[in-house]
C-alpha cells in the first residue's frame, strides 16, 4: 500500500462538495490533474458515497 497522508489529500482534494461518489471523486481528481500517486490510490477506493475528507482518508488507510 502506498503511503499517503492526510495533508497530501487536503492539498490535492480542495473545493470538493460532499457527499460525493467514488466516480465523482475520481472525475474531480482527473479534471484537476492531481498527483498521480493519489489518483491511483483513489481508484482503489471502495465504491460508496464519501461524506468528508476524513471519510476518504479512513477508506485509504492514510497516515496522519
Amino acid at each position: 500500500m502506498m503511503e499517503i497522508n492526510l495533508i497530501q489529500l487536503e492539498k490535492n482534494l480542495t473545493d470538493l462538495n460532499y457527499p460525493l461518489s467514488k466516480h465523482d471523486l475520481i472525475k474531480y481528481a482527473e479534471e484537476k490533474g492531481i498527483d498521480e500517486k493519489i489518483l491511483r490510490a483513489l481508484k482503489r477506493l471502495p465504491s460508496k458515497e464519501y461524506k468528508t475528507l476524513l471519510d476518504i482518508s479512513n477508506s485509504l488507510g492514510t497516515s496522519e
